[in-house]
């Protein structure tokens, strides 16, 4: 099995919201991504889509973004982005994903010898100090995040390969550390995966926590194509 990620998908079939006025990286969104995925990823593959999939407001109209998404190929895990508003409860999402879609929810999924688990995550401290409002969203994403890891160690088995998605970066430059970053350090994951920057050159991007790789997947950074971050056949 192979294993993929992008995140930032910015789909809005329901209310057209057209992302050039983001920049031109994103001119030709989103058929884009659908052409790029389909060349890349097969039946059998595990695709992760860490946050913004959709614009929706509510349920019913992000699946209509979410449905397109599940017909192509792979199994997909989905996690909340700052701009999903439509994100409900997890009993209601999960009663209303498509077959093949799975979310991470204060939780972890099993999906063939991949564990994955994850928080949306949130503004960290760099170069400037956090307000008190922002601090206790972090604090709150880090225990969420714990929860996501202690679940993960239940379903872990051994030769599993153990992959921690978060929408936000888990640090801001100069990288302090905070208490996402914590969190990694406890649970040392084989790979971390994050999105949320947009025109930013991954490889210009934060590349490792503490020796744990660590892979910017936004859509426009990866010009739409699906970046592979583990063959656990190979």
């Amino acid at each position: 099995m192979r294993v993929y990620a992008i995140a930032d998908l910015h789909l809005a079939f329901c209310t057209p919201k057209p992302m050039t006025v983001f920049g031109p990286q994103w001119a030709g969104h989103p058929q884009a991504i659908f052409d790029e995925w389909r060349t890349t990823v097969q039946d059998g593959d595990l695709v992760l889509l860490p946050g913004d999939l959709s614009w929706a407001m509510r349920l019913p109209e992000a699946m209509q973004d979410l449905a397109p998404v599940a017909a192509l190929p792979g199994t997909k895990v989905l996690l909340r982005g700052n701009h999903d508003y439509w994100w409900p409860t997890a009993s209601k999402l999960r009663a209303a994903l498509p077959e093949g879609m799975l979310a991470v929810v204060n939780d972890a999924v099993r999906v063939g010898n991949v564990v994955v688990c994850g928080s949306r995550g949130w503004i960290t401290p760099g170069f400037e100090a956090l307000g008190a409002d922002d601090q206790r969203l972090l604090d709150r994403e880090a225990e969420r995040l714990s929860l996501s890891v202690q679940a993960a160690r239940t379903l872990r088995q051994p030769g599993d390969h153990l992959i921690l998605m978060l929408h936000y970066p888990p640090a801001t430059p100069p990288y302090p550390a905070n208490p996402i970053t914590r969190v990694i350090d406890d649970a040392r994951p084989d790979l971390i995966v994050y999105g949320h920057l947009h025109g930013v050159a991954p490889e210009r991007a934060m590349r490792h926590v503490n020796g744990v790789p660590a892979h910017l997947v936004a859509a426009d950074g990866l010009k739409f194509r699906p970046r592979l971050l583990l063959d656990t056949h190979a």
